[in-house]
């Protein structure tokens, strides 16, 4: 059994897409709560109409929820994990065959601490605890939701993007570089205060591929896909992606999962610049000892944009005020990636990329000095 609860003219707002996210239009989005018990169902029913949710759906009967979810395209389905006949991990399994670049708009409902790691790496995004919380049902529910029209808006700018670089005019290619600014601002509007970060990662690998040899084409490529490498961050909830501290083992998963999301965002695309964007998002973690993620790649068999621009990355990183961290000065940042720290080790990178960084390092101080006013 299932119903709507929701008025006509509310629906058919929640259905209208739109590039621009007001903060109103997360309360027309789509929600679909799945549950054995009714009870459980019309309690959340009631949390979420009272916050102001106006398109809500409801099943007891897990076997509905592709079906649902074909018909509807739910922004967030709120899926009991233990369920007779088909248990919320199959449920999951079978939303992977309908879903558009496999992203499970899932937020999970367990009582079960175990289940919330498993869960994560099934594809979940988010997981509410048993007995609920208000407060917590409705900030998790509001923050994926916001992640979701998020996630909807980028990739609509990604449609537009490979529609126009095919049509190969000057003006054209000014355009798309200018949407992909926009693309990885969003992702920054997620992490950071402003857009400084990505254009010093822009500078810093166009300079270090460029003394490292490499082709005018190349150097190009990689000066504008480099921004892109924390897309996939539009993906974060909040609460991890700006948590003070360290982890857990479940938020951790989370955290990891933006390098492979961000090669989906970006992924499939004829343009050249977003071919290597998506290569660079889902590698510039993984580290040349073989311990990075999310594949373990190590040696050549990282992709050397992504080799590139990872060492870049972490000389940023180190010099930047973090959640978790002050900021660095140059001197310090250069002995922690020559020498290690512990959390960071030379082994980490390339050598012959690691060697020329180091020869170079006064250039990278300069970039980072240059564009340091805007943070």
């Amino acid at each position: 059994m299932w119903r709507w609860l929701s008025r006509e003219n509310m629906m058919a707002a929640a259905g209208t897409e739109v590039l621009v996210i007001n903060p109103s239009d997360i309360f027309y989005s789509k929600i679909l709560i799945v549950d054995d018990q009714k009870v459980n169902i019309m309690l959340l029913e009631r949390m979420l109409t009272g916050a102001g949710y106006v398109s809500i759906m409801s099943t007891t009967d897990p076997t509905e929820v592709c079906g649902l979810h074909s018909q509807n395209r739910f922004d967030v389905i709120l899926l009991d994990l233990q369920m007779p006949g088909m248990d919320g991990f199959q449920v999951m399994e079978s939303l992977k065959v309908i879903e558009d670049g496999n992203y499970l708009p899932v937020l999970v409902i367990t009582a079960q601490p175990d289940h919330k790691l498993r869960a994560l790496k099934a594809g979940a995004k988010d997981f509410v605890s048993k007995p609920f919380e208000m407060g917590e049902v409705l900030a998790r529910v509001y923050n994926m939701l916001e992640v979701r029209l998020l996630h909807k808006t980028l990739r609509q700018y990604n449609e537009i993007l490979e529609q126009r670089v095919q049509e190969r005019t000057a003006d054209l290619h000014e355009s798309n570089l200018e949407t992909i600014f926009t693309m990885t601002r969003a992702a920054e509007y997620k992490d950071e205060d402003t857009g400084a970060h990505v254009q010093r990662i822009s500078y810093y690998s166009r300079e270090l591929a460029g003394m490292l040899g490499m082709d005018e084409d190349f150097v190009d490529k990689i000066f504008f896909a480099s921004p892109m490498h924390d897309i996939g961050k539009i993906g974060i909830p909040d609460h991890v992606l700006l948590k003070p501290g360290g982890f857990v083992p479940e938020e951790w998963a989370v955290m990891q999962g933006h390098s492979s999301m961000g090669a989906k965002i970006l992924g499939n695309s004829k343009s050249p610049y977003l071919k290597m964007g998506a290569e660079i998002a889902l590698n510039h973690h993984e580290r040349w000892d073989g311990g990075g993620y999310p594949n373990g790649k190590r040696g050549e068999d990282i992709p050397l944009s992504a080799r590139i621009m990872g060492i870049c990355d972490i000389y940023d990183a180190l010099r930047s005020k973090r959640p978790y961290k002050p900021a660095f000065d140059h001197q310090k940042t250069m002995a922690i990636i020559t020498h290690g720290d512990g959390r960071t080790r030379p082994e980490h990178f390339d050598p012959v990329i690691l060697a020329v960084f180091e020869k170079n390092h006064p250039l990278f101080c300069d970039i980072f000095e240059s564009y340091a006013e805007q943070l």
